[in-house]
């Protein structure tokens, strides 16, 4: 039986292109939550460089934007960071390779170094980012844990591969919501409202809060938690990422699809929770997993598909 693990989903508002200051902040809410007794430290994709400025950059200036992993600056930052205040971190990057490739890249780091690396399934805000090709599992204080950054949780198939590789935590790192789409309620949040959250935090709180914001998340993050039986640790940025305003909403459910812990300021901040092992067992889902018939659709879920990918904001922009 594992040991019960305390975890924090952190949410901040990053700056565009300003690795220095976004790993400040990450220093210091992983000190606060490290003296808050948490074992990790989740934070949002892209929490290192910044997001959705990404998309006007060309390949040259993304190159120069990503880094080698481990062995750039910002993963040797961490390390630090996690020595520092002997806490487990997990954040967000973009990646190249020796052959100039480049990844959109999620990382867990402990004081020894690269734990885990998971490269982004499912890019889509720059055109010269290699989607990854593989799962990633992997250990945290005798908990097997998987990624999946953002879109690819909205792929239901990634969620339940990563659960039957053997994840019992799923860390799920976005930059989303508050954004147009075909659904009824969505759109953008006027930036107008963030700079006056101070005198008027009550119209603010309800974009945030509606369709444009936490009213879809819920429409789908705790099924994925409560059909897989998992601790989903959702963690997502508040405050401007480039043109665009983010709602924040980090939050950890656990396998009965309950938030168990969930960050409602408009502050950088950070929420904790104790996950333990009863629920994964005691859960609907674990019943659920155990009680499938592969016999009847391996073959409807394997058949050939050519995947496409239409992000509805990012295709719509001029």
């Amino acid at each position: 039986m594992q040991n019960n693990l305390k975890i924090a989903s952190a949410q901040f508002e990053h700056q565009s292109n300003n690795k220095d200051y976004n790993l400040t902040v990450i220093d210091n809410l992983s000190a606060s939550a490290a003296a808050a007794g948490a074992d990790v430290i989740a934070f949002h994709e892209c929490s290192i460089t910044g997001y959705t400025f990404a998309r006007h950059l060309s390949k040259e200036q993304m190159l120069d934007l990503a880094e080698l992993v481990p062995e750039g600056s910002s993963i040797k930052r961490l390390q630090e960071i996690a020595g520092r205040h002997n806490i487990i971190i997990l954040a967000g990057l973009f990646e190249k390779d020796s052959t100039d490739n480049l990844f959109k890249t999620y990382v867990c780091v402990d004081k020894g170094g690269l734990v885990a690396k998971f490269r982004k399934l499912h890019p889509f805000i720059n055109p010269h980012l290699t989607p990854g090709d593989a799962y990633c599992i992997f250990e945290i204080k005798g908990w097997k844990c998987g990624i999946l950054i953002c879109y690819d949780n909205n792929i239901i198939e990634n969620v339940r591969a990563t659960k039957l590789l053997g994840a019992e935590i799923i860390f799920m790192p976005h930059v989303t919501m508050c954004t147009p789409s075909s659904r009824p309620g969505a759109g953008f949040v006027d930036p107008q409202l963030w700079k006056n959250r101070e005198a008027d935090p009550t119209s603010l709180r309800l974009e945030f809060d509606g369709m444009k914001g936490r009213a879809w998340l819920m429409k789908w993050l705790p099924a994925r938690a409560y059909d897989n039986a998992i601790y989903a640790v959702f963690s997502n940025p508040i405050g401007m990422d480039d043109d665009q305003l983010k709602n924040g909403c980090s939050m950890i459910l656990d396998p009965y699809g309950d938030i168990i812990a969930e960050c409602r300021t408009f502050e950088d901040s950070y929420c904790i929770a104790t996950i333990t092992a009863d629920k994964l067992t005691l859960a609907g889902g674990h019943r659920y997993i155990n009680a499938r018939r592969p016999d009847l659709y391996k073959d409807i879920i394997g058949q050939p598909h050519h995947p496409e990918q239409v992000v509805a904001w990012l295709h719509n922009t001029k």
